[in-house]
């Protein structure tokens, strides 16, 4: 009997169909029925086919080795029992290419050319390497002005403008012993006594400043900045007003 009718007669026996038997061993029924027939082409090679067999005697509840003799008693023999060397050694040697160094002595021959050639590009992009000489202006003396085209007289500057002033400043020193009172903007009082002699006094307004000096000539002042002297000398009683543009006349 040969290893499909045995297989199908036990399988008969054992009450499987094909379908069942399918269905533990995972193995399609078709392959199942060829096998049965003695067709184990389906089976994708003899080592599948063994292990089917293996497979199918063990849902059927036969004992597989008899019918894996006879396979390989039919087909070619069992396989050889290979060793793990020969297992993993490849048939032809590997050619492993040599690693080699870095060719220093190349590199640095490079790296020369590169800065020679960029030497030459900045000689030629500097006027084909004509010597260019900057007047340097020597320290300590003056830089020449420019000089105004013949026939044109040279302009006078122009005279400097001054800023309008802001407030009113009034600076007293008193010459001898006196009265003095002094009213800012809206006649606001900003002094009103008496000043001894040598004594010094300042304010300063927004847009006015009254003063009046008991005795002419007792007082020195300076209005804005500008000493006006001691008005009213040997004159009583003296009155005067300052604004921002004060004095008007030396």
């Amino acid at each position: 009997m040969s290893i499909g009718e045995t297989l199908a007669k036990e399988r008969q026996q054992a009450g499987l169909s094909v379908t069942q038997v399918s269905l533990q061993t995972r193995i399609r029924e078709t392959v199942i029925r060829g096998m049965e027939a003695d067709d184990f082409s389906t089976c994708g090679g003899n080592f599948y086919a063994r292990g089917h067999i293996r497979s199918i005697s063990r849902v059927i509840g036969i004992d597989p080795e008899p019918l894996v003799s006879e396979f390989d008693a039919t087909h070619g023999g069992a396989p050889q029992p290979v060793s793990a060397v020969s297992a993993f050694e490849p048939e032809q040697p590997v050619a492993f290419r040599e690693r080699r160094s870095p060719n220093w002595s190349a590199a640095m021959a490079l790296a020369l050319a590169l800065v020679v050639i960029y030497g030459i590009v900045q000689v030629i992009g500097h006027g084909g390497g004509r010597e260019h000489r900057t007047a340097q202006q020597v320290a300590g003396t003056p830089a020449a002005s420019p000089r105004a085209p013949a026939g044109v007289p040279p302009k006078k500057s122009d005279p400097v403008v001054a800023a309008p002033r802001k407030t009113v400043e009034l600076a007293v020193q008193a010459r001898r012993t006196t009265w003095v009172s002094v009213q800012g903007d809206k006649g606001k009082v900003l002094f009103n006594g008496i000043l001894r002699e040598g004594e010094r006094k300042r304010w300063t307004s927004k847009k006015k400043i009254s003063i009046v000096v008991g005795v002419g000539g007792g007082v020195r002042m300076t209005v804005n900045g500008k000493d006006i002297g001691a008005p009213g000398k040997g004159r009583g009683v003296q009155r005067m007003d300052f604004g921002r543009g004060d004095p008007k006349t030396a």
